[in-house]
Parts: C-alpha cells; structure tokens; sequence
C-alpha cells in the first residue's frame, strides 16, 4: 500500500515476457531435460516498476511494447498491480521475450530478444511521463543496445531538465565491454547501482570500496553482493551491510528488487544505511520465489 509520502518514480527500460525453465540436471545438448516452466512477466524495467510498487512507491514505466498479445498481456498485469504505463506501442516488432534457465541453486542463465524494446526511441519518453515525478531510474539495458541508446540519453536529459534526481542500474557486466563509453552516458547521475560483476568491469575491481573511484562521475553507487549483502559509497565513505539470510530458489529479478527497496527508502529520505537495508531486504524476498516480479495475492 502507498501513503501520502510514496515517491513518483518514472522507470524507463523494458517490458516483455519471460519464460523461466527450472531445471535440477544439466541441459542435454541435443536432447531432453526435465523442467518446470512458467510464463511470467518480465524486463528489468517492469520488474523495477512492480518493487517499487511492492515497497510502497507510485511507479510510472516508460517504455516500448509490441502490437501483439504479449503487449497487451503485460500492460493489463502492470496496470493491475498498480504500475501506470506510458507505452509506445511498435507496429512492427513483437514484445519483448525472454527465456531464463534456472539451474537447482536458483542461478539462472538468460537467452533474450528486446524485441520492440530495442526500438525504444527518444519520442518515446513523452514529457507528460514525468510529470509530477520526483525521480527519474534508468535501466542500463537501454544504455548498452547501441539501437536504443538515444532514448536512454533523451530520458536522462529530460528528467534533469525537469528538476528529478536520476538513478541507473548498469544491468550486465558482459555488456559492458566500453566502461568508459558507459560512464561518459552516465556522468552527472545520482546514484549508480551495479552489482559486483559490474563493478568489476567499470572499475577493474570487486571491493565495493572501489566504487569510490565513480564518485564525481555519479554522485553515490549503491553496490549489491547478493549473498554477501551491498554497500552504500559517497564521499562520507563506505556503508556496508549484511544480506538476511534467505534461500534462493531464482535469483532472477534480486537485482531489480534490490533497486526498488534502495530507491523507495532513499527518497522518502532514509540514510545510506537504512536505504541500503531496505534494499537487500526487498533482494532477498525476490530470491525466495520464482520469476522476476514480486507475488501478488488474488485481487491484492
């Protein structure tokens, strides 16, 4: 439920489909492996969108959908939650799909097409959007698709015109294979949040301390570890906290749940710390069930 101080938040970033395939043994090159499969919504940025509703903000998702089925599946089950959606709808390409593989310790493997999300384009962000808003989050995905890089840029401009604090979640380490190209789109955000991997491959290294050599670039990174907790650093230092003990079933979508909780409590102005918190918390629920999205009861 959201009360009078839940934070608008526009996310811009994909929305699709994910098929999630679990599987105990290893995948049989050229033949059969037992699995449960769900059909369940996805995109990191839909998956963002519907946290931040589950940890109490009011979520705008800015982002670009097929004219098919999957389309409309996916706005009808946002806009229920309670997810607005601002989509630009593509006569051409289908809604994003994506087919995740989650082995028996719940870490997963990702096969995915962005279909009409790579696409997105800069007259996709529609001012009206962000009207309103006090935050303006970016996943990275649309910032590392050379196709949909203006549109990620356009947001960024936008939301800083119109007075928001922007944050961007880099998303995937092995895309980011040009950091400095990546930094140079991300410079004058406020928080940056990558998980280790990322880290690593902006800076050459995985102490969350080394995300002190970001600092100036953006203007604090909130830096998950999954198991091992995250850590907040700005220039007052190095904040770290322990992850609660949880078992993972599917890690899929931990770091989208982890966004959500950071950004909810830091807007409503909670501390490093506390925001830090609120984050590996909402992280561990996700890891707990399967899909990338949190579980809505009947009619909730």
């Amino acid at each position: 439920m959201t009360g009078p101080d839940a934070p608008a938040v526009v996310v811009v970033g994909d929305a699709g489909l994910d098929v999630v395939a679990r599987h105990d043994g290893p995948i049989v090159h050229g033949g059969d492996a037992r699995a449960e499969v769900r059909l369940t919504g996805g995109g990191a940025g839909a998956n963002t969108a519907l946290w931040l509703r589950a940890c109490g903000a009011r979520p705008t998702l800015v982002a670009r959908v097929g004219d098919d089925t999957g389309g409309r599946l996916v706005r009808a089950e946002l806009e229920a939650a309670g997810v607005r959606c601002a989509f630009a709808v593509d006569p051409d390409a289908a809604t994003c799909c994506v087919v995740v593989l989650v082995d028996g310790e719940g870490q997963r493997s990702m096969l995915p097409d962005r279909g009409a999300n790579a696409r997105f384009a800069p007259a996709d962000v529609a001012p009206a959007a962000l009207a309103g808003a006090a935050h303006l989050h970016l996943s990275g995905y649309v910032l590392l698709d050379p196709t949909s890089r203006p549109a990620g840029l356009a947001a960024l401009a936008a939301a800083r015109a119109a007075g928001l604090s922007t944050s961007v979640d880099p998303q995937a380490a092995a895309l980011l294979t040009d950091p400095d190209a990546f930094l140079a789109d991300v410079r004058g955000v406020d928080l940056l949040l990558p998980n280790i991997a990322e880290l690593r491959a902006l800076t050459g290294r995985s102490d969350p301390a080394a995300a002190g050599d970001l600092l100036g670039t953006v203007g604090a990174v909130a830096v998950t570890a999954g198991p091992a907790g995250a850590s907040w650093v700005d220039a007052a230092g190095v904040v770290s906290v322990p992850a609660p003990p949880a078992t993972c079933v599917d890690s899929t979508g931990a770091g989208d749940a982890f966004d959500a909780g950071v950004l909810t409590a830091w807007l409503r102005g909670a501390g490093p710390e506390a925001a830090v918190r609120a984050g590996v918390r909402a992280g561990s629920d996700a890891v707990r069930q399967v899909g990338a999205q949190p579980v809505r009861s009947p009619g909730g």
